[in-house]
């Protein structure tokens, strides 16, 4: 006992601490024991004893049901560096634990475009590549270079290439077969320096842009258009907990689509290819009754029914049990299954 307590003391690990304000739902469970990481080194040197652990970073994408009895490691690993640039391109490396919005906001200062549509998109660097995050026209995998990784079993630094990332629709390798086995420690990226390709189509950065008269954005337009649009429409997890979209945005064949659209005319889509299209399941989700439906201290968020909230005070589970009530409604109503986008710790 004495050994592990001296362990313990030396590796700074605190004892049953609360994750609320380690999860952007504000979920209060406790961490039977957890440890803050700030260096590559300390996260090998902790790996060398410590295999069964649960990861933590800017806890966005998450949603806790119950305490976490494995040793709890809060990813705050920081640093931005320009590995090499040319007249056109800057080729920059991201310490996983630095926070997402903010590192948007300095290649906007610096004039590095690429990322600008993906502003206020919460959580931290390290875990954009997991799910490939997306927003307005814009997914991350088209800027990453490289991520890099610790082997949870050897503690050595692995490189992953773009392709090796396998990225897909809010999908990657690291969700999929290599899911828990590494963690990140870097994400790198290429950005541009001049001649920006700007992504201001989508509809409603477009209408944002109108309504302030500007014609030909800057990479700083368009991130206060999408920071306008994101902040009235989607809650601020300090005043409300959430986690963003809760559920990814089904993609059914056409043909299904087109049956759904003689009964529902005014059906939104995106189309994919010939044979599938894309709905919006926040679409789906109003038409169910949902959109602004309180019960207690948690529901679905008035003005965005993609985004279920906790109002203060509401468990893990009681928020997993509307999902999956939504989940239900939706299938019987439209045949279509909603897949959760969050990831639900049970």
């Amino acid at each position: 006992m004495k050994n592990a307590q001296n362990y313990s003391e030396k590796m700074n690990i605190q004892q049953n601490i609360s994750l609320k304000n380690y999860n952007t739902f504000g979920i209060s469970v406790n961490a039977k024991r957890f440890i803050s990481v700030d260096s590559v080194y300390q996260l090998q040197q902790l790996l060398k004893i410590e295999k069964d652990i649960f990861l933590i970073s800017g806890g966005s994408n998450m949603l806790l049901t119950k305490d976490i009895e494995k040793l709890v490691v809060h990813i705050s690993i920081k640093g931005i560096s320009i590995d090499r640039e040319n007249e056109n391109d800057v080729f920059l490396t991201i310490n996983a634990g630095e926070d997402w919005h903010e590192f948007v906001l300095w290649c906007i200062a610096n004039n590095y475009g690429g990322i600008e549509n993906l502003s206020l998109i919460p959580g931290n660097v390290g875990t954009c590549p997991i799910q490939n995050i997306g927003a307005y026209g814009v997914e991350v995998k088209d800027t990453i270079t490289k991520v890099e990784a610790l082997a949870i079993e050897t503690g050595k630094l692995v490189t992953f290439s773009n392709d090796d990332c396998d990225f897909g629709y809010r999908n990657s390798i690291f969700k999929k077969e290599q899911k828990g086995k590494y963690i990140i420690t870097s994400v790198s990226f290429k950005l541009t320096k001049k001649n920006h390709l700007l992504n201001a189509s989508y509809g409603a950065i477009e209408t944002e842009l109108a309504s302030k008269n500007i014609q030909k954005p800057t990479l700083k337009n368009i991130s206060d258009a999408v920071i306008a649009i994101r902040k009235s429409k989607l809650p601020d997890p300090k005043e409300i907990g959430n986690s963003g979209s809760f559920f990814k945005n089904p993609i059914i064949a056409t043909t299904q689509f087109l049956a759904l659209q003689n009964k529902y005319p005014n059906i939104p889509s995106y189309t994919v290819s010939e044979t599938e299209t894309k709905v919006p399941a926040g679409w789906l989700i109003e038409q169910a009754g949902f959109k602004g439906k309180r019960f207690g201290n948690y529901g679905v968020h008035e003005k965005q029914a993609l985004v279920l909230v906790n109002y203060g005070g509401a468990s893990g589970n009681e928020i997993y049990q509307l999902a999956e009530k939504i989940k239900a409604t939706i299938l019987a109503k439209f045949g279509i299954s909603l897949e959760i986008e969050v990831n639900v710790i049970s």
